[in-house]
């Protein structure tokens, strides 16, 4: 689909500088733009590019001022945020190419399930008894839809997700490839002759409006009741989330973390890289975790914290600071002992000398 640049001004409410007529099919960098490509420059690191730049049609500010000739072919489109503007361009590409409607063959969807308005079905799909589709739920190729699965409007599955029985996925969530949601939870037990011996897990798992979860995360089904992701949670991908764990809403997760069962995540929060957080554990609100941290115990509300195990941010970082000198500080100590050990001696002849007088 193209676009001209009058039509791209009109949809920002942006000024034209150049030529309205001219035509654009995709986006790109400012560095690797090329004839029919629509770019952007916001940050001032990036002028030198507007100058050399290949692409057709440029978002710039309302105050650029060329330093010197801008090419020929360059169209400027002038709003007063172009990265703001940009984004939003960005958001309308990104939605047109999911704008499928219809079931596509080989799939199965059963007579038991229930299915609402301009709904996409991908190849190879299967839709068990009783699930529940809502309007402008798009499903990708390869994705398994379980027993009483209740999706909501307007979810995006990618290829290759699976939802297990009786989950409920809520209006407006994205499923990256890969995602599993409502797989067993880590339930076991050890019988009289001391081997494992597996809990049943007949809970489920609720994610909320707006909800998205990176490629490749788990979500775990709980023992009872629900595993459940409150509304606008934002999961990166690789993630395991056990099961009857909850996570407060607005809460940013990146990846590699892992947070055990039972374990109650605060809203707010944001927690970095290959996090760990034990089980049966209170995560307060807006609490900070920084990356590679280990938690092992509950942490209170608007708390910021680093470490394995985890503790203050501050106590972490002079700590850090020390950790960093050992060396330094055993040279030293390795000195004063040295210089201890001489006065020792010295202290030593002074006394021999003395009962010797």
């Amino acid at each position: 689909m193209q676009f001209s640049a009058g039509q791209i001004a009109e949809f920002l409410q942006g000024e034209v500088d150049g030529n309205a007529q001219v035509l654009v099919h995709d986006v790109a960098k400012i560095e690797e733009g090329r004839l029919g490509t629509l770019t952007f420059l916001a940050n001032p690191r990036y002028t030198e590019h507007i100058y050399t730049t290949a692409a057709s049609v440029a978002i710039v500010g309302l105050d650029f001022q060329p330093t010197r000739s801008i090419p020929k072919h360059l169209t400027l489109i002038r709003v007063s945020d172009p990265r703001a503007a940009f984004a939003k361009l960005l958001e309308m590409h990104d939605a047109h190419q999911y704008e499928k409607v219809g079931y596509e063959q080989p799939s199965y969807l059963s007579p038991k399930a229930q299915v609402g308005r301009d709904v996409y079905i991908g190849a190879f799909s299967y839709i068990a008894d009783g699930v529940v589709i809502e309007d402008g739920v798009k499903i990708f190729p390869n994705c398994f839809i379980g027993d009483g699965v209740r999706i909501g409007r307007n979810t995006r599955l990618h290829a290759g997700v699976k939802i297990y029985a009786k989950s409920v996925i809520g209006a407006g969530c994205i499923l990256h490839s890969g995602v599993v949601i409502g797989a067993d939870g880590y339930g076991f037990t050890t019988g009289a002759d001391g081997l494992p011996e597996k809990m049943a897990q007949i809970g489920n798992v609720v994610l909320e409006d707006d909800v998205e979860v990176g490629a490749n995360t788990t979500i775990d089904r709980a023992t009872l009741g629900s595993t459940v992701i409150r509304k606008g949670v934002k999961l990166d991908n690789l993630i395991q989330i056990g099961h009857n764990v909850e996570i407060g809403a607005y809460t940013f997760v990146v990846s590699q973390t892992g947070i055990a069962g039972s374990s109650r995540v605060g809203a707010g929060c944001m927690i970095g890289g290959q996090v760990g957080i034990a089980g049966h554990l209170t995560i307060g609100d807006r609490v900070r975790i920084a990356a590679q941290s280990g938690i092992g115990s509950d942490i209170p509300d608007d708390a910021t914290v680093q470490g394995s195990p985890a503790f203050t941010i501050g106590d972490y970082k002079r700590s850090y600071v020390l950790f960093r000198n050992l060396p330094g500080l055993k040279r030293h100590i390795e000195r004063l002992e040295k210089d201890l050990i001489e006065l020792k001696a010295l202290a030593a002849d002074g006394d021999a000398s003395t009962s010797n007088q």
